[in-house]
């Protein structure tokens, strides 16, 4: 029987509803899918209020880092539980709305660590430890199959959790990379190959894989001082030891040609007019480029500029790109970065509006 895959938008919705209700959620699916970031993201967005997260991976726990550690009582001759330093206490969950408690790795921790956590989420109570009512549990984990350490979870505590199996989907990559910042030749390289977003086999034994998350590691890379100056070699192994060999070819390449492509402040201030470059990733690379220029020109607060920066950037898309990459352009400007250019002054422009205006504004 196959498993519902879900995205992580629609992901992140459901573990937020089931925050709200109180509702333990697990977050099954492969490494580097973004499913602490999801988790993350929710108790940044204001949600659930005033939120702090307290993110524990149990692979690298004892049952006494969740239970305590036991001491006898001297004044009652009893043997008490000294509390966990990494549960919320009472005086912390009074300074927040909400406390997540995130329980990462779950099902890669021992047994004896699952059978602790069991209690946790079962009663809200382990040893003399009593969780503040504000606190909401989300696990994750990696599947049996994701070639990772794990242990069958025990049915009694499966049964205790919602259950969530995410699924890499580019669109959502996209959103989340633009937003922070990612590097453009990865984002223009991976709108041209969507399925290099994730290159992940279970029975191959390669240190490196492609991931959202690796693919992060090759923007931190390129974004690094020096790495421009590297040899070809050295700039190759560098981003071979984040998303593998044959991928770090293939994007390499790409890189080679993105190289000769002009500043995009040049096209926004009318010095370059024409690409000559037609290479499709590196064009898609390009408009990403355009697309963080823009964004930035916004940014700078001269109406002026940007008025005159908005001519030049539909201008140089209508007379450059194929028909594909003036609407995924346009889009990314206008929803993406959220680039606030109003449908009217579009309107000026009549062989864009005639040929595009449709795909942007459906209902005008």
């Amino acid at each position: 029987m196959e498993t519902l895959q879900v995205r992580p938008s629609d992901s992140k919705d459901i573990v937020l509803r089931a925050m709200k209700a109180s509702r333990p959620i697990f977050l099954w699916g492969p490494p580097g899918i973004g499913k602490s970031e999801l988790v993350e993201q929710i108790v940044d967005s204001g949600e659930l209020g005033n939120a702090y997260m307290i993110d524990m991976r149990l692979a690298l726990m004892e049952p006494t880092d969740l239970r305590g550690y036991p001491f006898r009582n001297p004044e009652t001759n009893t043997m008490e539980w000294a509390p966990p330093a990494d549960l919320p206490t009472q005086e912390l969950a009074e300074q927040y709305d909400t406390i997540v408690v995130f329980l990462d790795e779950l099902n890669s921790a021992p047994p004896s660590v699952q059978a602790a956590a069991y209690q946790l989420v079962l009663n809200g109570k382990i040893g003399q430890y009593t969780m503040p009512g504000n606190v909401k549990i989300v696990a994750a984990g990696n599947r049996e199959t994701d070639r990772g350490v794990t242990y069958r979870m025990p049915s009694p505590l499966s049964n205790r959790f919602r259950h969530i199996n995410m699924e890499v989907n580019f669109e959502d990559w996209q959103v989340w990379a633009i937003n922070n910042q990612v590097h453009q030749d990865v984002i223009g390289y991976l709108t041209y190959s969507k399925a290099d977003l994730f290159d992940f086999d279970p029975k191959t034994s390669s240190q490196s894989f492609a991931t959202p998350r690796s693919w992060n590691y090759v923007s931190e890379i390129l974004n690094t001082e020096g790495f421009d100056t590297a040899s070809a070699f050295q700039q190759k192994a560098e981003v071979a030891g984040a998303i593998g060999e044959g991928m770090a070819i293939k994007f390499c390449e790409h890189r080679k040609i993105s190289s000769q492509l002009p500043n995009p402040e040049d096209v926004l201030n009318g010095k370059v007019k024409k690409l000559s470059i037609k290479e499709k990733s590196a064009q898609y690379s390009f408009a990403v480029g355009l697309c963080y220029e823009l964004a930035d020109l916004q940014g700078k607060g001269d109406e002026k500029a940007f008025d005159k920066g908005v001519d030049l950037f539909f201008d140089f898309i209508m007379d450059n790109f194929e028909p594909e990459l003036v609407i995924y352009s346009a889009k990314t400007v206008l929803s993406d970065h959220d680039i606030d250019i109003k449908p009217r002054k579009l309107a000026g422009k009549k062989e864009f509006k005639d040929r595009y205006w449709k795909y942007l504004f459906p209902a005008s």
